[in-house]
């Protein structure tokens, strides 16, 4: 990977370390790996590193907490910006995204697609009931859900690196979906928030794993820039 894209772990609130990064570095590219809890649209949040760079982004799990936080993120200047479910090449780097978590009441990863309890967002909501219909779809605490047809739409496409928030197996939390995910995109690297820790790893079959930790920002090429921080109250490293 010669361009520097930088890699966002959960921010929880906390978007200096995305700030300052961006403006100490000018990196061709940023990618914001979920768990943002806003209280402002993410565009505003992060207005200096967009000033200075390229931002992308995919959604975690403590994304859909209330209406404010999902809007923020979906009514955002920068929602077009939304890496789940596609290919984008990024700088150069083609980068597939895999937003959100896997969730037992629609499909936990560690289980075959086949297991699922419902494989497509259309068969939940045949089973969820009309009075939690929420804005015409999915219910607001199941929009970032994890559904076999996410694995489905983009194992056909091609990749260089898999974004996701959930881990793969390299972490003792992880899923191995992930990794079979990642290896028939042909992705050389998966990046990963969520875990809060800041990590490096490679799976069987070369590919290579960067988790990055709470609230840190890392770069395949030059490690961890802002290492993650051990709790939600102490202040973020500085880049």
């Amino acid at each position: 990977m010669t361009a520097e894209i930088l890699y966002c772990g959960d921010p929880h609130g906390v978007f200096e370390q995305i700030n300052q990064a961006a403006i100490r570095r000018s990196p061709d590219a940023m990618v914001l790996l979920g768990d943002f809890e806003l209280d402002r649209p993410l565009h505003e949040a992060v207005a200096a590193a967009r000033s200075a760079s390229e931002i992308w982004w995919i959604a975690g799990n403590h994304d859909s907490g209330s209406v404010t936080q999902f809007d923020a993120l979906y009514a955002s200047a920068l929602a077009g910006h939304d890496l789940h479910g596609r290919v984008v090449d990024i700088a150069g780097v083609r980068h597939a995204g895999l937003g959100g978590h896997f969730q037992g009441r629609i499909w936990w990863g560690q289980k075959p697609a086949r297991e699922a309890r419902f494989a497509t967002r259309a068969a939940f909501l045949e089973r969820c009931g009309k009075g939690n219909i929420w804005r015409g779809g999915l219910p607001l605490g199941r929009r970032l859900a994890i559904f076999p047809e996410d694995i489905e739409a983009l194992a056909g496409l091609r990749t260089d690196v898999l974004v996701c928030h959930e881990a793969p197996s390299s972490h003792r939390h992880g899923f191995g979906v992930i990794d079979e995910l990642a290896r028939t995109m042909g992705a050389s690297l998966i990046v990963h928030g969520h875990q809060h820790e800041d990590y490096t790893a490679r799976l069987p079959g070369g590919i290579e794993v960067l988790g990055v930790g709470l609230a840190g920002v890392a770069c395949p090429r030059a490690g961890f820039i802002v290492p993650g921080r051990t709790s939600r109250t102490r202040e973020p490293a500085r880049p």
